[in-house]
């Protein structure tokens, strides 16, 4: 079902194997890694999410370029007795490709639903730090990670909680390390939506509920992570 508040549209490779993720209404769903290229030659590797009825689409070729039209979803998972909140490309339509391999295009309509976070990088960059919630249908809402640069992040350090923001932007992975209370460090993977585009939405601001699972605390900490790893 599309959903004009949450749309993304990406082109990348499908990198390692498809796990066989859960089931619902006997349908499975699978999930992997979608490599996406940046113009700058980064690579993104985004978690995706593929429903059982889109498996029959995808080449034997794991090289062959992929054009993946979908939205970004999020769910609460427990990891180590906490809950984190998880961000995938969810499939709903898959095409083989040959044009627009740093295609990663994310538009998306909601409410934010924690107080935005205003600060400077160690290289003195603005960033803003949101999260959307963005409805979807049945009554249900992901919350997604968003983040805002420059004068976009002055702009976006002015919405209040419950008002409406529309941005378009990029799905992106990011690993950053988080020390351990025995001084080692541990490497976490991190998706956020890096906005181009930053607007108020129109219609009145609304109520929302809190996204579950740990918030971020600055850039160096994040709630959202597929893998964790100790640097010696």
């Amino acid at each position: 079902m599309e959903n004009p508040n949450n749309r993304i549209m990406a082109a990348g490779r499908l990198e390692g194997e498809l796990k066989l993720s859960h089931e619902v209404m006997n349908e499975p769903f699978y999930t992997g890694t979608l490599a996406v290229k940046r113009l700058s030659g980064t690579i993104d590797r985004l978690p995706i999410t593929i429903p059982g009825k889109l498996m029959g689409l995808l080449p034997e070729d794991r090289e062959q370029l992929l054009l993946v039209n979908g939205q970004v979803r999020s769910y609460n998972k427990v990891i180590d007795g906490a809950g984190r909140l998880m961000v995938t490309l969810f499939a709903q339509s898959i095409a083989e490709t040959r044009e627009g391999d740093t295609l990663n295009r994310v538009t998306l309509t909601g409410a934010l639903c924690k107080p935005p976070v205003y600060r400077s990088t160690p290289f003195g960059r603005e960033i803003c730090d949101m999260m959307l919630a963005v409805n979807r249908a049945f009554g249900k809402s992901d919350y997604i990670p968003c983040i805002a640069w420059g004068r976009n992040a002055q702009y976006a350090a002015r919405f209040d909680v419950g008002e409406r923001v529309r941005l378009t932007g990029r799905l992106q992975s990011r690993e950053y390390q988080k020390q351990l209370e025995n001084g080692e460090y541990m490497v976490r993977c991190a998706y956020e939506v890096s906005s181009f585009t930053l607007e108020a939405a129109p219609g009145e601001g609304v109520a929302v509920p809190h996204a579950e699972g740990e918030m971020q605390e600055g850039y160096a900490r994040s709630p959202y992570h597929v893998r964790d790893r100790i640097v010696n």
